[in-house]
Parts: C-alpha cells; structure tokens; sequence
C-alpha cells in the first residue's frame, strides 16, 4: 500500500481541490494499492480517506447487521448451489472482511457452499466458472524456475499453503487444475474457523498433467492437456517445491490435499518439513474424536468392539490407524488393536491369501485369520464379522442399505455407524435410513451435512465429522508454536482435544462433535492440544509459551487469530497512531521556529 497520509493532511487536500477545481489539472496522487477489506461500507469517513478510497463506495457508513442483511438476501435470491458459490467466492474476493464475518455469523448455512458438497460441483465446473485468479499455479515444465514463480505471488508473508496436485478431489477422480477449488475453500475454512489472516494464505495447484482425457479434449480447460506425470518424477518436482516453498516463507505450513498418491509425499516430507496431509492425518483425527465418544456411549469395552472398513484407500487406512493408536492407549497391544479391524475394498476382505497384489498401505490391516475364505461382498462381511463399528469410506453412494442397517441393529444395542464419504450424493447411506433402520439406536456421524430427522415423536441431530473441527486447529497450533514438524502425538493430540470440546447440553443430548457455530471456540481447544503436544515432543521454537497456563495459553491464541469484526477497530487505531505521530511531528517542527 502507498505510504499512508495523516487524516488532517488529506482533509486538507480535499478541501483545497474544491478551492481550486476551476484551475488547471491538479497533480494527481500516486495510485493507491488497495486490498479488497479495504472497501469495506462499515469503515468511517476519516478511515475511508486514509485508505483512499473515500468516494469509491456509497457514503453511509453501515452496521455490520445492515451489511449481512444484504448479503443474505442476496443469497437467498440464487436458485442453485454454484450460484451461491459464485456470489460468496465473489463476495470473499471483493470484501474479504465483511465475507468472513458473514462466515462467522452463519458457519453452519455457508460452510458447506464454500467447501463439501458444494465445491465439488464447482470443481467439477473450474473451467467453466472461471472468472479471476484466485490462487498459484505450478506446471511441470516450470520445474527447474518454481522459487522465481513462487516469487510473483504478490502477498509479502505467507504462513499457510494448502496444495493439491488434482489427481483425486473428493470422490471424483482426476480433475487436474479443476481442482483449485479444493485448496481456495480450504483456506477460507482455516481463515473462518481458526483465524489465519486471509492475506498470509497461498492457494496452490500443480498442474502435473491429467489422464482424465474428457478434460484434456475439453476447449474450456484451462489446465495443460498432457498426461499425468509419472510419481517418481513428481516426487522430484516436490522436491523442488517443497525447497522452494520454505527457503521464500521460513516456517511456512504445508498442507497437502487430495492426492492419489498421498503416503508417499507425506512420508518424504513430514520429517523434515512442517507439512501434513488432511486426507490421511485430518481424517484420522477427526473420525477418531467421535469414535471416542461413540465408543464411550456404546458402553462396549474397547477390547470387544470389531470394526468393518468399507473403503482402504489412503484416508480409510489413515482413519483406522489413527483408531489404532487410541486403542493401544486404552490397553490393548498393537497386534490386539490391529486384529479388531477388517477392511474391505472393490474386491471384498483384505487379505493375505486374496491372490491380488495388495497396495502397500493395505497390507498392515490384511487378515490371515480367514481361515481360506475369501468374502466378496460387504454383507458377506458383515455377517463374518458382527462387527461394532461399520465405517464407510468407500465413495459409494447408499452401499449401507436397508438390510445392513438393519443387521446392526440386530447385533447391537448402540451400532456405531459412520458414513463419511463426500460429497453427500457418495454418502454410504442417508441420516434418515440410519435412524429409521436401527430404531433410533445408531451413533452417527457423516461426512456431509444431513437435516433433522423425526422419528418416532423425537428430533435427532446427525454428527457431523468433518475435517474442518480439526485441520484448522491443527495448523494455528504448528504456527503459533513455530513446529518443525507435525508428530503423530500433535495429531492424536488435536483428536483428543476434539473429544473433550463439547458443552454439557450437546453431550445430554447425545452428540458426538460439538455445534458447528461454536467452531472457534473448538480450534483454541484443539490448539492449544496441539501445542502441548508439541512442547512434549520439543518440537516447538516459540519456548516463551511452555509456562504458560491452559488459560493463559488460550487466551494467547485467541489474541492471535485473525477476527474480521475486529478491522475496524484495528483500522481506526491504525489511524489514530498516524495522526497522534503527525501532531507531535508537527509540533516539534514548530518549537524549533
């Protein structure tokens, strides 16, 4: 931003064009480099001229009750889901402040249009919808250049990168640079729900080629229309990036994000970077704080319950590992807590006498307790098993019928059911066929937002477990630490955190995740688990916070995050600071005449 003026300096430039407007041209002023908060209608006349844009937006200065009041409305008056992405992405772009406080007021209604269900639809239509930048785009022939192009990005500080390759967003497959939306809504939910400043944000693609050949024969795509990459020659682009990344923003937070091959950079990276990978770590956790509370509720000890993976891809494995380590905690020994879950994919019961080459990351669950026989199907499974738990991670929209919900029911007093697959049309069944097929009994958690459900005269709330209670807790707490690294303790510890968020009245009435709209609240508890966990492990480089108390430590994040309700404060004093330097300049100067 150019150099700012002190108010009395440009009252009095304003005054004086009047005096002299029938003159000759007058020199115009350096044009001012504005930031989109700038143009925010709750900021006062004098603030306006000293961010220079006094007569750039109408005169009234607005409550921020008037201003979510338009917006609204203007929400509400679009028809489909991705115009209400467009609008709040347009809005995020042209007031960021006054976007994130609409964030703030209505998380439970936005969340799920700026990131899952709605931004798989807008992935799915990147190209199309395209409309301005909104992030950094990396090729694979830029290798060899990426610190310089890293460099172009026009923001000073960044402390938070998400970055995806587009190989597999959500459950939709390759969508090369389509899938931008993914790390663009998954910083605004950082911003929304932990406070990372907006401006210290790096949205991030690289465009590795697609084999997705629709796009690649698609005019619109704006991605290059070449095949993926090999992996071993994007780990070596990685490499490059990963470098590039920390040698421009020391400390800088990486985070990956939907991956088709997500183990192997994670475990390249993780030691030596502070990075992590939300699809493999997020939903580990996250899953793993409400099978917590789900596994305390069903009142079955930990050494009995038997979980049924549908889906062993990176982020079923993730999540049942993660599980692991919580029963280990809870007494069991490695083997014993890996003997309680049997996983299933496209083609039945992993297992080590399958006659199919398994996947690395599926062999440490693979049975050899089957006895020779092989289950093809999910209810052969089922009732092999009687299992405890039944965890969908399969992308397979409704798999969890009528006759398995049922069975679950049979088998259990409480089933813990949880279909967390995105976006809600891949959901392995609905809220309602939970409910209604198991009596009311399920302990349920999504991974989509579900309505209500009356059943039998009673409201019943679906949990939701979304990534978004933890990942942002997560990397403020890398960040205000100063991490190295991220440990598999700071993720246990965030899991753990989010077990213990909720308030008396959510767990009397049965919830397994707290409110939504209190998530600011829960990433400070996550955080600061983080952080502890973090201090353990001395990992940590902000020593100044070990002595603090759990209050005092809270109290110091909280102080920390960005609070879009409060620019306008922070602008105003901003202003007050100039014009109290500008005063004692001046009358230092005349005390020297």
């Amino acid at each position: 931003m150019a150099a700012p003026v002190p108010t009395q300096v440009i009252a009095h430039a304003h005054t004086q064009a009047h005096a002299t407007i029938k003159h000759s041209h007058p020199a115009r002023n350096a044009p001012a480099n504005h930031s989109s908060g700038d143009f925010d209608t709750c900021n006062s006349p004098e603030v306006r001229k000293h961010l220079r844009t006094y007569g750039l937006v109408p005169p009234i200065v607005e409550s921020f009750e008037i201003q979510a009041k338009r917006c609204l409305a203007q929400l509400h008056r679009k028809q489909t889901s991705i115009e209400k992405y467009e609008y709040l992405s347009n809005l995020r772009n042209d007031n960021v402040h006054l976007f994130y406080r609409l964030v703030m007021d209505h998380m439970k209604e936005l969340t799920p249009l700026i990131y899952t269900p709605v931004v798989g639809e807008a992935c799915l239509k990147w190209s199309e919808i395209y409309s301005r930048p909104e992030g950094l785009y990396l090729s694979w022939a830029d290798r060899g250049s990426l610190h310089s192009i890293i460099s172009y990005w026009p923001k000073p500080k960044v402390e938070m990168t998400v970055v995806t390759d587009g190989s597999r967003i959500l459950g939709l497959g390759d969508l090369g640079i389509n899938g931008m939306g993914i790390p663009v809504g998954k910083l605004a939910l950082y911003t929304g729900c932990a406070g990372i400043h907006p401006e210290e944000t790096l949205p991030l693609m690289l465009d590795l080629g697609t084999n997705n050949a629709k796009l690649r024969e698609d005019p619109l795509y704006m991605g290059n229309k070449h095949d993926r990459v090999t992996l071993e020659q994007e780990l070596e682009f990685m490499d490059e990036l990963m470098a590039a990344l920390t040698e421009t923003w020391p400390g800088i937070f990486i985070q990956f994000e939907d991956f088709k091959n997500p183990f192997e950079a994670l475990a390249r990276y993780r030691d030596t970077y502070l990075c992590m990978n939300d699809d493999i770590q997020g939903t580990g956790s996250v899953v793993l704080a409400g099978i917590i509370n789900a596994v305390r509720r069903s009142g079955v000890p930990v050494k009995e319950q038997r979980a049924v993976f549908m889906g062993a891809g990176s982020a079923g494995v993730g999540v049942a590992k993660q599980v692991v380590d919580y029963f280990v905690k809870e007494g069991l020994t490695e083997d014993e807590a890996r003997k309680c879950f049997w996983l299933v994919d496209t083609k039945g019961l992993v297992t080590n006498d399958r006659g199919d080459k398994l996947a690395d990351h599926k062999t440490y669950f693979s049975r050899d307790d089957n006895e020779g026989q092989q289950f093809k199907k999910l209810p052969e499974v089922v009732d092999y098993v009687k299992p405890t738990i039944l965890m969908g991670l399969s992308t397979i929209g409704g798999i969890f019928d009528e006759s398995i919900l049922k069975r679950m029911a049979d088998l259990n007093k409480s089933p813990i059911i949880f279909p967390l697959s995105n976006p809600s049309s891949n959901s392995e069944c609905t809220f309602e066929d939970a409910i209604k097929h198991t009596e009311g009994r399920a302990l349920f958690a999504s991974g989509s937002p579900f309505d209500d459900v009356e059943y039998n005269g009673k409201t019943y709330s679906a949990g939701q477990g979304n990534n978004m209670y933890v990942f942002p807790g997560i990397g403020l707490g890398a960040i205000l630490s100063k991490a190295v690294s991220i440990t598999n303790e700071m993720i246990y510890a965030s899991a753990t955190s989010l077990s213990t968020s909720l308030t008396p009245e959510e767990k009397a009435q049965g919830w397994l995740y707290p409110d939504v709209s209190r998530i600011r609240d829960v990433s400070v508890i996550v955080a600061r688990g983080v952080i502890r966990s973090a201090q353990k492990a001395q990992v940590d480089r902000e020593l100044a916070l070990r002595p603090l108390s759990d209050e005092e430590l809270d109290q110091y994040i909280i102080e920390r995050m960005y609070d879009p309700r409060k620019q306008k404060e922070h602008a105003q004093k901003e202003l007050e600071t100039l014009a109290g330097g500008w005063k004692r300049a001046t009358e230092g100067e005349g005390s020297k005449l």
